[in-house]
């Protein structure tokens, strides 16, 4: 019976990424960990759009949202493009969109209480 549970020690060991990719794991769920942060994401999933448009959907300063862009470029959640003088933000890749879907249908799910 110790032997199979060190097996299946071993086994998890094994198959867990790096001590390095964890870290980086963590900082980026921690980006998402502000409700700012959170709603520019979710928006950006979206469609493109400049700070001052983000700022009027999250109801934040233009000055504010611009520093959550910066943690959010940072952790490669979002990238930016220039169109002329305007700077348009999206979300840098569709593993990003992908993971926020995973995530509200496993929220609501549990807000309706379908999951035990």
């Amino acid at each position: 019976m110790a032997e199979e549970r060190r097996e299946r020690l071993a086994k998890v060991i094994e198959q867990l990424p790096s001590d390095e990719e964890v870290v980086e794991l963590a900082a980026f769920f921690s980006a998402l960990g502000d409700a700012t942060r959170a709603k520019i994401v979710l928006a950006l999933s979206v469609e493109e759009l400049t700070t001052c448009e983000l700022s009027k959907i999250t109801g934040r300063s233009a000055s504010a949202v611009s520093h959550q862009l910066r943690v959010l470029k940072d952790r490669k959640l979002v990238a930016f493009r220039r169109e002329g003088r305007s700077v348009l933000y999206r979300v840098d890749d569709d593993h990003i969109r992908k993971i926020l879907e995973v995530a509200l249908v496993h929220l609501r799910e549990r807000w309706r209480g379908d999951v035990t």
